[in-house]
Protein backbone atom coordinates (compact mmCIF):
# COMPACT_ATOMS: atom_id res chain seq x y z
CA UNK A 1 0.00 0.00 0.00
CA UNK A 2 1.34 3.47 -1.07
CA UNK A 3 2.83 5.22 2.06
CA UNK A 4 0.78 8.30 1.18
CA UNK A 5 -2.52 6.44 1.60
CA UNK A 6 -4.18 7.01 4.94
CA UNK A 7 -4.53 4.43 7.45
CA UNK A 8 -7.15 3.55 9.77
CA UNK A 9 -6.34 3.99 13.19
CA UNK A 10 -7.54 1.98 15.83
CA UNK A 11 -9.46 4.54 17.83
CA UNK A 12 -11.56 5.49 13.81
CA UNK A 13 -12.14 1.60 13.03
CA UNK A 14 -15.41 1.30 15.90
CA UNK A 15 -16.73 4.00 13.62
CA UNK A 16 -15.50 2.94 10.46
CA UNK A 17 -17.67 -0.53 11.35
CA UNK A 18 -20.85 1.24 12.30
CA UNK A 19 -20.46 2.82 9.18
CA UNK A 20 -20.65 -0.69 7.47
CA UNK A 21 -23.20 -1.95 9.71
CA UNK A 22 -25.52 0.46 8.57
CA UNK A 23 -24.97 0.20 4.60
CA UNK A 24 -25.29 -4.17 5.29
CA UNK A 25 -27.32 -4.39 8.36
CA UNK A 26 -25.55 -5.27 11.23
CA UNK A 27 -26.01 -8.99 10.97
CA UNK A 28 -23.93 -9.10 7.63
CA UNK A 29 -20.87 -7.31 9.31
CA UNK A 30 -19.29 -10.44 10.71
CA UNK A 31 -16.74 -9.09 13.81
CA UNK A 32 -16.59 -12.08 16.46
CA UNK A 33 -13.45 -14.11 15.99
CA UNK A 34 -15.77 -17.19 15.70
CA UNK A 35 -17.75 -15.85 12.93
CA UNK A 36 -14.62 -14.40 10.89
CA UNK A 37 -12.40 -17.79 11.27
CA UNK A 38 -14.55 -19.60 8.26
CA UNK A 39 -12.79 -16.17 5.83
CA UNK A 40 -9.68 -16.11 7.22
CA UNK A 41 -7.87 -19.43 6.16
CA UNK A 42 -7.96 -21.19 2.51
CA UNK A 43 -9.23 -24.49 1.20
CA UNK A 44 -6.17 -26.04 1.28
CA UNK A 45 -4.99 -25.24 4.59
CA UNK A 46 -1.88 -23.22 3.12
CA UNK A 47 -2.41 -19.83 3.90
CA UNK A 48 -4.23 -18.21 7.21
CA UNK A 49 -4.93 -13.87 7.54
CA UNK A 50 -6.35 -11.93 9.90
CA UNK A 51 -8.94 -9.36 9.20
CA UNK A 52 -10.63 -6.41 10.56
CA UNK A 53 -14.24 -8.35 9.69
CA UNK A 54 -16.28 -9.41 6.97
CA UNK A 55 -18.74 -7.77 4.58
CA UNK A 56 -21.98 -9.32 2.74
CA UNK A 57 -23.35 -6.39 0.66
CA UNK A 58 -26.41 -7.29 -0.32
CA UNK A 59 -26.40 -5.57 -3.97
CA UNK A 60 -24.31 -3.40 -6.24
CA UNK A 61 -25.59 -0.08 -4.64
CA UNK A 62 -24.39 -1.25 -0.98
CA UNK A 63 -21.02 -2.90 -2.81
CA UNK A 64 -20.42 0.42 -4.27
CA UNK A 65 -21.11 1.92 -0.70
CA UNK A 66 -18.45 -0.42 1.18
CA UNK A 67 -16.18 0.09 -1.34
CA UNK A 68 -16.49 4.09 -1.09
CA UNK A 69 -16.11 3.66 3.12
CA UNK A 70 -12.65 1.39 2.32
CA UNK A 71 -11.11 4.33 0.16
CA UNK A 72 -11.93 6.82 2.58
CA UNK A 73 -10.39 5.22 5.17
CA UNK A 74 -7.59 3.47 3.63
CA UNK A 75 -8.49 0.18 3.82
CA UNK A 76 -7.60 -2.66 2.03
CA UNK A 77 -10.18 -5.12 0.44
CA UNK A 78 -9.78 -8.91 -0.02
CA UNK A 79 -13.00 -10.58 -2.29
CA UNK A 80 -14.33 -13.60 -1.52
CA UNK A 81 -16.81 -16.06 -3.26
CA UNK A 82 -17.20 -19.89 -2.20
CA UNK A 83 -13.19 -19.60 -0.69
CA UNK A 84 -12.17 -23.02 -3.04
CA UNK A 85 -9.20 -21.42 -4.30
CA UNK A 86 -6.06 -23.17 -4.03
CA UNK A 87 -3.37 -20.26 -4.05
CA UNK A 88 -4.12 -17.81 -1.38
CA UNK A 89 -6.21 -15.74 -3.48
CA UNK A 90 -9.08 -14.80 -1.66
CA UNK A 91 -6.98 -14.63 1.92
CA UNK A 92 -6.17 -11.86 3.72
CA UNK A 93 -2.85 -11.38 4.79
CA UNK A 94 -1.58 -11.23 8.64
CA UNK A 95 -1.58 -7.57 9.40
CA UNK A 96 -5.72 -7.68 10.91
CA UNK A 97 -6.25 -4.26 8.66
CA UNK A 98 -7.87 -5.70 5.59
CA UNK A 99 -11.51 -6.39 5.11
CA UNK A 100 -12.94 -9.23 3.63
CA UNK A 101 -16.06 -8.75 1.04
CA UNK A 102 -18.02 -11.79 1.01
CA UNK A 103 -20.29 -12.21 -2.16
CA UNK A 104 -23.25 -15.05 -0.59
CA UNK A 105 -25.58 -12.56 -0.72
CA UNK A 106 -24.99 -11.49 -4.43
CA UNK A 107 -26.52 -14.71 -5.21
CA UNK A 108 -29.64 -13.97 -7.97
CA UNK A 109 -30.22 -15.23 -11.11
CA UNK A 110 -31.54 -11.53 -12.68
CA UNK A 111 -32.12 -13.12 -15.98
CA UNK A 112 -32.11 -15.97 -18.31
CA UNK A 113 -32.24 -15.22 -22.20
CA UNK A 114 -32.87 -18.71 -24.07
CA UNK A 115 -33.63 -16.91 -27.49
CA UNK A 116 -29.90 -14.74 -26.96
CA UNK A 117 -28.36 -17.94 -25.41
CA UNK A 118 -27.48 -15.92 -22.72
CA UNK A 119 -27.71 -15.43 -18.23
CA UNK A 120 -27.21 -12.83 -16.32
CA UNK A 121 -26.26 -13.68 -12.87
CA UNK A 122 -24.64 -11.83 -9.66
CA UNK A 123 -21.22 -13.03 -8.42
CA UNK A 124 -22.21 -14.94 -5.62
CA UNK A 125 -24.12 -17.44 -7.43
CA UNK A 126 -22.91 -21.30 -7.20
CA UNK A 127 -21.73 -22.69 -10.47
CA UNK A 128 -24.22 -25.44 -9.57
CA UNK A 129 -26.94 -22.39 -9.17
CA UNK A 130 -26.12 -21.01 -12.52
CA UNK A 131 -25.81 -24.50 -14.49
CA UNK A 132 -29.28 -25.41 -12.92
CA UNK A 133 -30.90 -21.92 -14.06
CA UNK A 134 -29.90 -23.08 -17.57
CA UNK A 135 -30.84 -26.27 -17.84
CA UNK A 136 -34.45 -25.11 -16.26
CA UNK A 137 -34.06 -23.19 -19.52
CA UNK A 138 -33.21 -26.00 -21.90
CA UNK A 139 -30.06 -24.65 -22.54
CA UNK A 140 -26.22 -25.37 -21.10
CA UNK A 141 -23.88 -23.68 -19.15
CA UNK A 142 -20.65 -25.39 -19.69
CA UNK A 143 -18.36 -24.87 -16.99
CA UNK A 144 -17.75 -27.82 -15.09
CA UNK A 145 -15.80 -27.87 -12.02
CA UNK A 146 -15.02 -30.53 -9.03
CA UNK A 147 -15.75 -27.71 -6.32
CA UNK A 148 -19.15 -26.25 -8.32
CA UNK A 149 -21.43 -26.45 -5.62
CA UNK A 150 -19.52 -23.93 -3.97
CA UNK A 151 -17.20 -22.18 -6.01
CA UNK A 152 -18.96 -18.81 -7.04
CA UNK A 153 -19.11 -17.27 -10.23
CA UNK A 154 -17.30 -13.98 -9.30
CA UNK A 155 -14.20 -16.37 -8.60
CA UNK A 156 -14.71 -18.14 -11.36
CA UNK A 157 -14.03 -14.95 -13.48
CA UNK A 158 -11.88 -13.66 -11.01
CA UNK A 159 -9.38 -16.73 -11.70
CA UNK A 160 -10.38 -17.14 -15.58
CA UNK A 161 -11.29 -20.69 -14.51
CA UNK A 162 -11.50 -23.48 -16.86
CA UNK A 163 -12.34 -26.87 -15.79
CA UNK A 164 -13.02 -29.96 -17.98
CA UNK A 165 -15.08 -28.67 -21.16
CA UNK A 166 -12.35 -26.11 -22.27
CA UNK A 167 -11.35 -28.40 -25.25
CA UNK A 168 -15.35 -27.36 -26.40
CA UNK A 169 -16.34 -24.45 -24.89
CA UNK A 170 -13.13 -22.33 -23.62
CA UNK A 171 -12.46 -20.55 -20.18
CA UNK A 172 -14.40 -18.43 -18.09
CA UNK A 173 -12.91 -15.55 -20.73
CA UNK A 174 -14.02 -17.48 -23.72
CA UNK A 175 -17.81 -17.39 -21.72
CA UNK A 176 -18.08 -14.39 -20.57
CA UNK A 177 -19.80 -11.54 -23.25
CA UNK A 178 -20.16 -8.80 -20.27
CA UNK A 179 -19.35 -8.00 -16.46
CA UNK A 180 -20.44 -5.33 -14.17
CA UNK A 181 -18.17 -4.44 -11.74
CA UNK A 182 -17.11 -1.74 -8.94
CA UNK A 183 -14.26 -0.09 -9.74
CA UNK A 184 -11.70 0.77 -6.77
CA UNK A 185 -12.90 4.30 -7.07
CA UNK A 186 -16.41 3.19 -6.01
CA UNK A 187 -17.28 3.85 -9.30
CA UNK A 188 -19.96 1.29 -11.47
CA UNK A 189 -18.64 0.28 -14.37
CA UNK A 190 -21.21 -1.30 -16.70
CA UNK A 191 -20.66 -3.30 -19.10
CA UNK A 192 -23.43 -5.96 -18.69
CA UNK A 193 -23.95 -6.34 -22.23
CA UNK A 194 -25.40 -9.62 -23.92
CA UNK A 195 -23.56 -8.90 -27.39
CA UNK A 196 -21.72 -11.54 -28.90
CA UNK A 197 -19.83 -8.27 -31.10
CA UNK A 198 -18.92 -5.08 -29.76
CA UNK A 199 -16.00 -3.27 -30.64
CA UNK A 200 -16.19 0.06 -29.12
CA UNK A 201 -12.88 0.40 -27.61
CA UNK A 202 -11.06 -0.91 -24.99
CA UNK A 203 -12.54 -3.77 -22.91
CA UNK A 204 -12.13 -3.75 -19.06
CA UNK A 205 -14.27 -6.99 -18.94
CA UNK A 206 -10.89 -8.98 -20.68
CA UNK A 207 -8.96 -7.12 -17.79
CA UNK A 208 -11.41 -8.12 -14.53
CA UNK A 209 -11.59 -11.57 -15.84
CA UNK A 210 -8.34 -13.44 -14.22
CA UNK A 211 -7.54 -10.32 -12.39
CA UNK A 212 -7.90 -11.90 -8.78
CA UNK A 213 -9.71 -8.62 -7.36
CA UNK A 214 -6.82 -6.89 -7.61
CA UNK A 215 -8.08 -4.22 -10.46
CA UNK A 216 -12.40 -4.00 -9.47
CA UNK A 217 -14.87 -6.53 -7.81
CA UNK A 218 -16.81 -8.22 -10.45
CA UNK A 219 -20.66 -8.14 -8.97
CA UNK A 220 -22.82 -9.57 -12.02
CA UNK A 221 -22.29 -11.00 -15.14
CA UNK A 222 -23.46 -11.82 -18.60
CA UNK A 223 -22.45 -15.48 -19.71
CA UNK A 224 -23.41 -17.12 -22.52
CA UNK A 225 -25.28 -20.21 -22.93
CA UNK A 226 -25.35 -23.43 -25.10
CA UNK A 227 -28.22 -25.70 -26.62
CA UNK A 228 -28.63 -28.72 -24.37
CA UNK A 229 -26.72 -31.81 -26.07
CA UNK A 230 -29.53 -34.55 -26.82
CA UNK A 231 -27.30 -37.25 -25.91
CA UNK A 232 -23.71 -37.55 -23.56
CA UNK A 233 -21.45 -40.70 -23.69
CA UNK A 234 -18.68 -41.16 -21.10
CA UNK A 235 -15.97 -43.94 -21.44
CA UNK A 236 -12.73 -44.50 -19.35
CA UNK A 237 -9.57 -45.99 -21.17
CA UNK A 238 -6.58 -47.59 -20.61
CA UNK A 239 -3.28 -46.38 -22.20
CA UNK A 240 0.55 -47.07 -22.00
CA UNK A 241 1.78 -43.50 -21.53
CA UNK A 242 1.10 -40.38 -21.64
CA UNK A 243 2.58 -39.99 -25.24
CA UNK A 244 0.00 -43.16 -26.00
CA UNK A 245 -2.75 -40.80 -24.18
CA UNK A 246 -1.80 -37.28 -26.75
CA UNK A 247 -1.93 -39.67 -29.71
CA UNK A 248 -5.15 -41.13 -28.39
CA UNK A 249 -6.20 -37.85 -28.12
CA UNK A 250 -5.08 -36.66 -32.06
CA UNK A 251 -7.22 -40.27 -32.70
CA UNK A 252 -10.55 -38.79 -31.16
CA UNK A 253 -10.23 -35.57 -32.44
CA UNK A 254 -9.91 -36.78 -36.18
CA UNK A 255 -13.07 -38.64 -35.26
CA UNK A 256 -15.50 -36.81 -33.04
CA UNK A 257 -13.98 -33.11 -33.95
CA UNK A 258 -16.44 -31.02 -31.59
CA UNK A 259 -18.55 -33.34 -30.52
CA UNK A 260 -15.22 -34.56 -27.73
CA UNK A 261 -16.47 -32.31 -25.08
CA UNK A 262 -13.61 -33.22 -22.65
CA UNK A 263 -10.09 -35.30 -22.71
CA UNK A 264 -8.82 -35.59 -19.47
CA UNK A 265 -5.26 -37.90 -18.52
CA UNK A 266 -4.99 -39.32 -15.24
CA UNK A 267 -1.73 -41.27 -13.84
CA UNK A 268 -2.24 -44.41 -11.34
CA UNK A 269 -1.49 -42.60 -7.96
CA UNK A 270 -4.36 -40.36 -8.79
CA UNK A 271 -6.67 -43.79 -8.85
CA UNK A 272 -5.07 -45.47 -5.23
CA UNK A 273 -5.15 -42.19 -3.27
CA UNK A 274 -9.27 -41.75 -4.55
CA UNK A 275 -9.67 -45.71 -3.72
CA UNK A 276 -7.80 -45.33 -0.32
CA UNK A 277 -10.17 -42.89 0.52
CA UNK A 278 -13.14 -43.34 -0.92
CA UNK A 279 -13.53 -46.75 -1.06
CA UNK A 280 -16.73 -46.70 -2.82
CA UNK A 281 -15.46 -45.42 -6.20
CA UNK A 282 -13.44 -48.83 -7.08
CA UNK A 283 -11.49 -47.96 -10.59
CA UNK A 284 -12.95 -49.46 -13.61
CA UNK A 285 -9.70 -51.27 -15.00
CA UNK A 286 -6.08 -51.41 -14.70
CA UNK A 287 -3.20 -49.40 -16.82
CA UNK A 288 -0.25 -48.04 -16.53
CA UNK A 289 -2.02 -44.39 -17.57
CA UNK A 290 -6.07 -43.53 -17.63
CA UNK A 291 -8.15 -41.17 -19.65
CA UNK A 292 -11.32 -40.20 -19.08
CA UNK A 293 -13.22 -38.76 -22.38
CA UNK A 294 -16.45 -37.72 -23.01
CA UNK A 295 -18.49 -36.71 -26.16
CA UNK A 296 -21.68 -34.78 -26.55
CA UNK A 297 -23.80 -34.12 -29.36
CA UNK A 298 -27.43 -35.03 -31.21
CA UNK A 299 -29.59 -37.70 -31.22
CA UNK A 300 -29.05 -37.72 -35.14
CA UNK A 301 -25.52 -38.21 -34.31
CA UNK A 302 -25.83 -41.78 -32.62
CA UNK A 303 -22.89 -40.92 -29.73
CA UNK A 304 -23.53 -44.73 -28.11
CA UNK A 305 -22.73 -46.62 -31.30
CA UNK A 306 -19.89 -44.34 -32.86
CA UNK A 307 -18.25 -44.85 -29.64
CA UNK A 308 -18.58 -48.47 -29.54
CA UNK A 309 -17.06 -48.38 -33.05
CA UNK A 310 -14.56 -46.16 -31.69
CA UNK A 311 -13.70 -48.42 -28.42
CA UNK A 312 -13.25 -51.53 -30.60
CA UNK A 313 -11.28 -49.85 -33.37
CA UNK A 314 -9.02 -48.49 -30.38
CA UNK A 315 -8.55 -52.17 -28.77
CA UNK A 316 -8.30 -53.45 -32.60
CA UNK A 317 -5.01 -51.29 -33.48
CA UNK A 318 -3.93 -51.43 -29.43
CA UNK A 319 -3.85 -47.35 -28.68
CA UNK A 320 -5.56 -48.60 -25.20
CA UNK A 321 -5.62 -51.45 -23.83
CA UNK A 322 -8.98 -52.14 -22.14
CA UNK A 323 -12.15 -49.63 -22.08
CA UNK A 324 -15.36 -49.11 -20.19
CA UNK A 325 -18.28 -47.06 -21.98
CA UNK A 326 -20.56 -45.75 -19.21
CA UNK A 327 -24.24 -47.58 -20.19
CA UNK A 328 -26.01 -45.31 -17.67
CA UNK A 329 -26.37 -42.23 -16.07
CA UNK A 330 -25.56 -43.42 -12.65
CA UNK A 331 -22.11 -45.38 -14.25
CA UNK A 332 -21.49 -41.85 -16.09
CA UNK A 333 -21.20 -39.99 -13.02
CA UNK A 334 -19.31 -42.81 -10.64
CA UNK A 335 -16.30 -42.66 -13.28
CA UNK A 336 -16.29 -38.80 -13.04
CA UNK A 337 -16.38 -39.27 -9.44
CA UNK A 338 -13.24 -41.53 -9.51
CA UNK A 339 -11.74 -37.73 -11.39
CA UNK A 340 -13.07 -35.23 -9.74
CA UNK A 341 -12.24 -36.86 -6.53
CA UNK A 342 -8.86 -36.70 -6.61
CA UNK A 343 -7.86 -33.06 -5.47
CA UNK A 344 -10.23 -33.91 -2.22
CA UNK A 345 -8.39 -37.42 -1.88
CA UNK A 346 -4.91 -35.80 -1.93
CA UNK A 347 -6.11 -33.47 0.43
CA UNK A 348 -7.03 -36.24 3.03
CA UNK A 349 -3.62 -37.75 2.36
CA UNK A 350 -1.71 -34.59 3.66
CA UNK A 351 -0.63 -31.69 2.07
CA UNK A 352 0.87 -31.39 -1.07
CA UNK A 353 3.13 -29.39 -3.31
CA UNK A 354 0.50 -28.46 -6.44
CA UNK A 355 1.40 -26.99 -9.58
CA UNK A 356 -1.13 -25.73 -12.07
CA UNK A 357 0.55 -25.55 -15.61
CA UNK A 358 -0.28 -25.62 -19.05
CA UNK A 359 1.77 -26.68 -21.77
CA UNK A 360 1.54 -27.33 -25.45
CA UNK A 361 -0.51 -30.38 -25.75
CA UNK A 362 2.18 -31.99 -27.97
CA UNK A 363 4.62 -31.05 -24.94
CA UNK A 364 3.35 -33.11 -21.91
CA UNK A 365 4.75 -36.30 -22.39
CA UNK A 366 8.09 -35.02 -22.74
CA UNK A 367 7.83 -33.01 -19.59
CA UNK A 368 6.42 -35.96 -17.79
CA UNK A 369 8.93 -37.95 -18.94
CA UNK A 370 11.57 -35.69 -17.75
CA UNK A 371 10.54 -34.06 -14.51
CA UNK A 372 10.10 -37.04 -12.75
CA UNK A 373 14.12 -37.66 -12.84
CA UNK A 374 14.84 -34.16 -12.16
CA UNK A 375 13.13 -34.24 -9.10
CA UNK A 376 13.52 -38.29 -7.98
CA UNK A 377 17.47 -37.40 -7.95
CA UNK A 378 17.03 -34.42 -5.93
CA UNK A 379 14.27 -35.35 -3.75
CA UNK A 380 14.41 -39.86 -3.22
CA UNK A 381 10.90 -40.97 -2.68
CA UNK A 382 8.65 -38.44 -4.02
CA UNK A 383 5.46 -39.32 -5.42
CA UNK A 384 4.08 -37.62 -8.43
CA UNK A 385 0.72 -37.09 -8.79
CA UNK A 386 -0.25 -35.83 -12.69
CA UNK A 387 -3.76 -35.47 -14.16
CA UNK A 388 -5.71 -32.52 -15.76
CA UNK A 389 -7.34 -31.72 -19.34
CA UNK A 390 -4.91 -33.04 -21.69
CA UNK A 391 -7.65 -31.90 -24.27
CA UNK A 392 -6.47 -28.45 -23.49
CA UNK A 393 -2.84 -28.68 -22.38
CA UNK A 394 -3.57 -28.18 -18.57
CA UNK A 395 -1.98 -30.38 -16.13
CA UNK A 396 -1.80 -30.78 -12.45
CA UNK A 397 1.32 -31.95 -11.35
CA UNK A 398 1.39 -32.81 -7.44
CA UNK A 399 4.43 -33.95 -5.68
CA UNK A 400 4.53 -35.13 -1.68
CA UNK A 401 5.94 -37.78 0.46
CA UNK A 402 4.35 -41.12 1.28
CA UNK A 403 5.96 -40.44 4.87
CA UNK A 404 4.50 -37.57 7.12
CA UNK A 405 8.31 -36.51 8.41
CA UNK A 406 9.32 -36.95 4.60
CA UNK A 407 6.41 -34.74 3.39
CA UNK A 408 6.83 -32.08 6.62
CA UNK A 409 10.73 -31.64 4.99
CA UNK A 410 9.70 -32.11 1.46
CA UNK A 411 7.35 -28.48 1.89
CA UNK A 412 10.11 -27.01 3.49
CA UNK A 413 12.22 -27.33 0.46
CA UNK A 414 8.67 -26.20 -1.41
CA UNK A 415 10.32 -23.33 -3.10
CA UNK A 416 13.47 -25.61 -5.28
CA UNK A 417 10.56 -28.07 -5.79
CA UNK A 418 8.43 -25.35 -7.69
CA UNK A 419 11.90 -24.09 -9.18
CA UNK A 420 12.55 -27.12 -10.79
CA UNK A 421 8.95 -27.99 -12.38
CA UNK A 422 8.54 -24.47 -13.59
CA UNK A 423 11.63 -23.85 -15.04
CA UNK A 424 11.19 -27.01 -17.14
CA UNK A 425 7.74 -25.46 -18.09
CA UNK A 426 9.00 -22.38 -19.08
CA UNK A 427 11.74 -24.33 -20.97
CA UNK A 428 9.07 -25.91 -22.66
CA UNK A 429 7.06 -22.53 -23.45
CA UNK A 430 4.27 -23.47 -21.16
CA UNK A 431 2.87 -21.38 -18.25
CA UNK A 432 3.16 -21.37 -14.16
CA UNK A 433 -0.86 -20.90 -13.80
CA UNK A 434 -3.39 -22.57 -16.16
CA UNK A 435 -6.48 -22.14 -14.24
CA UNK A 436 -6.40 -21.50 -10.45
CA UNK A 437 -4.74 -17.72 -10.54
CA UNK A 438 -1.75 -16.56 -8.97
CA UNK A 439 -2.36 -15.31 -5.63
CA UNK A 440 0.00 -15.50 -2.73
CA UNK A 441 1.18 -18.90 -4.01
CA UNK A 442 2.99 -17.78 -7.53
CA UNK A 443 3.66 -14.11 -7.03
CA UNK A 444 7.74 -14.63 -6.76
CA UNK A 445 7.58 -17.05 -9.82
CA UNK A 446 5.42 -14.53 -11.50
CA UNK A 447 8.62 -12.03 -11.66
CA UNK A 448 11.10 -14.85 -12.84
CA UNK A 449 9.26 -15.77 -15.82
CA UNK A 450 7.80 -12.52 -17.33
CA UNK A 451 9.65 -9.99 -18.94
CA UNK A 452 10.57 -6.54 -17.02
CA UNK A 453 8.19 -4.83 -20.49
CA UNK A 454 5.38 -7.44 -19.15
CA UNK A 455 5.60 -6.67 -15.86
CA UNK A 456 6.23 -2.50 -16.24
CA UNK A 457 2.40 -2.87 -17.80
CA UNK A 458 0.98 -4.93 -15.36
CA UNK A 459 1.79 -2.17 -12.43
CA UNK A 460 1.15 0.40 -14.78
CA UNK A 461 -2.43 -0.77 -15.30
CA UNK A 462 -2.69 -1.70 -11.33
CA UNK A 463 -1.70 1.88 -10.82
CA UNK A 464 -3.91 3.69 -13.16
CA UNK A 465 -7.39 1.68 -11.78
CA UNK A 466 -5.83 0.94 -8.13
CA UNK A 467 -3.80 4.19 -7.13
CA UNK A 468 -4.43 3.35 -3.83
CA UNK A 469 -3.64 -0.06 -3.73
CA UNK A 470 -6.63 -0.89 -1.81
CA UNK A 471 -7.95 -3.87 -4.28
CA UNK A 472 -6.71 -7.04 -2.81
CA UNK A 473 -3.09 -5.96 -2.10
CA UNK A 474 -0.36 -9.20 -2.01
CA UNK A 475 -1.64 -10.74 -4.66
CA UNK A 476 -0.42 -11.56 -8.30
CA UNK A 477 2.38 -8.97 -8.09
CA UNK A 478 5.55 -8.01 -6.21
CA UNK A 479 5.66 -4.09 -5.91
Amino acid sequence: MPSDTAMLTPSETPAFLTRLAAIVGATHLLTAPADLAPYLTDWRGRFTGRALAAVRPGSTAEMQAVVRECLAAGVAMVPQGGNTGLVGGATPDASGRALIIQFSRLNRIRQVDPANDAIVVEAGCTLAAVQAAAEAAGRLFPLSLAAEGSCQIGGNLATNAGGVQVLRYGTMRDLTLGLEAVLPNGELWSGLTALRKNNTGYDLRHLLIGAEGTLGIITAAALKLFPRPAETVTIWLGVASPAAAVELLAATLAVFDAQLTAFELICPLSLQLVRQHFPQLPPPLVAPWHVLCEFSGSAEDDLPQKAENFLAARLADSAISDGVLAQTNAQRKNLWALRENISEAQKKEGVSIKHDIALPTSRIAEFLQRIAPLLTTRFPGIRHVAFGHLGDGNLHFNVSMPDAAANTRLLAQEHEVNEIVYDLVHAQEGSISAEHGIGQLKREFLTRYKTPAWLAAMRAIKHALDPAGLMNPGKIMID
